[in-house]
């Protein structure tokens, strides 16, 4: 089942998620529909909070960038409660996209590597490392289950310039081929 995205300005994009356990109801179900909804946009990861449910769940497939980076092809994971807890190396700039932002990318400084603990789909635990593309986009599904959108990672000022922008996306004044729960739409 294809599921709203929540566009910015919903305050759950703003919320430290929660932790879930193996007696998650329907979780199985969940993800699954959590793929669904993120090949439909179409992206390449998906966190819970921009389903509007405010829990350590990331899906993610980085197939699309197997062109750029064989690394990723076939990079298809579910991240349950994850936490990063090393980044390191030389800060580069990408162009990144989001889902709760349609139509709006903008240039992310990250670092290229980072180290992880997470449960996968079946609760077994993992500590990996990843670097490049895999990187930065678990980096940009775990800012989503942090609080964190990527806006919140480009200089002020640049932010101050894309406030019109902005402040259309949270009203639903924006053209969107895709399913999207917008948090300031007026009633018609």
């Amino acid at each position: 089942m294809i599921l709203p995205i929540v566009a910015y300005g919903d305050p759950v994009l703003k919320k430290v998620a929660s932790e879930i356990g193996p007696s998650y109801p329907g979780l199985k179900e969940l993800i699954a529909n959590m793929y669904e909804t993120m090949y439909e946009a179409p992206g390449v990861g998906l966190a819970a909070p921009q389903i509007g449910l405010s829990i350590r769940l990331i899906v993610i497939d980085a197939t699309a960038f197997a062109e750029d980076d064989e690394d990723v092809d076939g990079f298809k994971k579910v991240f349950i409660n994850a936490k990063i807890y090393e980044e390191e190396g030389e800060e580069w700039l990408f162009n990144e996209g989001c889902l709760s932002f349609p139509n709006l990318r903008e240039d992310v400084m990250r670092k290229p590597n980072i180290r992880i603990r997470y449960q996968d789909e079946n609760f077994e635990k993992h500590d990996e490392e990843f670097s490049g593309i895999a990187a930065r986009i678990i980096q940009h599904e775990y800012d989503h289950i942090e609080g964190i959108v990527f806006v919140d990672r480009i200089s002020p000022l640049k932010k101050r310039l894309l406030k019109g922008r902005l402040n259309d996306i949270s009203k639903g004044d924006v053209k969107v081929a895709y399913k999207m729960k917008f948090p300031l739409l007026k009633k018609r």
